[in-house]
């Protein structure tokens, strides 16, 4: 593969403050202390996120970059840190229907960028949650075809 034609990744880190109770209603109290421990807590408990951000494509010729910085910081800047950076998760619409785990936290942020990239292609959004724990939500290749039988 020539130089021209070469895949190229481009991998941006934010912080964001945000906190959660990871609890359901679907289990009983004793379930849910079982399943999420001190994460369970009422009244929540906070992270310092670290959220990174990996988005392939080809280089741009004119440019030299895969993804516009600046495009990135305003898409990443509107619809990730204005809305979760210091917010409480549970309050937030995207997990009415689901637990603020960072499993989901990283499916919502994925989703949210996925579309709306200035160049490039979402590869994936990985949250580093603590020192020991992070997560990664990754691009599924597109499958290929498949020969329609008549």
């Amino acid at each position: 593969m020539s130089q021209s034609h070469a895949q190229a990744y481009f991998g941006r880190r934010y912080t964001l403050s945000a906190s959660h109770r990871l609890h359901t209603e679907t289990l009983t109290a004793a379930q849910n202390r079982d399943a999420y421990g001190k994460c369970n807590n009422p009244h929540g408990h906070g992270h310092n996120y670290v959220v990174e951000i990996l988005v392939g494509g080809p280089v741009n010729s004119e440019t030299g970059m895969v993804v516009d910085l600046a495009g990135l910081d305003a898409l990443v800047g509107a619809k990730i840190m204005a809305r979760f950076d210091h917010a409480n998760l549970n309050a937030d619409p995207a997990f009415d229907q689901q637990v603020p785990t960072t499993e989901n936290l990283c499916r919502t942020i994925f989703a949210l960028l996925k579309d709306g990239l200035p160049a490039g292609k979402l590869e994936s959004v990985r949250i580093e949650e603590t020192e020991n724990n992070f997560f990664e939500c990754r691009s599924v290749p597109s499958e290929p075809l498949g020969r329609e039988d008549h």
